[in-house]
């Protein structure tokens, strides 16, 4: 198990285009489980629903939490995901 703490940069938080890309990414790693760490919750990053739930707004900070195969690598990818503000 691997985690990283990373800081919401967009404008917005994550909505409902965020949430949709990263959710789509970890069900490309399924082998992988994927948490997502906010605001006193913890919530699963397979559906963007869940993500948004969680109401992440700009300036959050949000624990990634990944366990499972490629688990570096997968927190590698949604960390640069987060800090490049998910392309916006």
């Amino acid at each position: 198990m691997v985690s990283k703490k990373v800081t919401v940069i967009n404008e917005q938080g994550m909505h409902m285009r965020p949430a949709g890309t990263l959710a789509k990414f970890v069900k490309e790693h399924p082998e992988c489980e994927v948490t997502l760490n906010v605001n006193g919750k913890s919530v699963k990053a397979k559906a963007p629903m869940q993500i948004m739930s969680a109401c992440i707004k700009k300036g959050c900070e949000v624990e990634i939490v990944c366990d499972g195969a490629e688990e570096q690598a997968v927190l590698d990818e949604i960390a640069a995901m987060f800090e490049n503000g998910f392309g916006e």
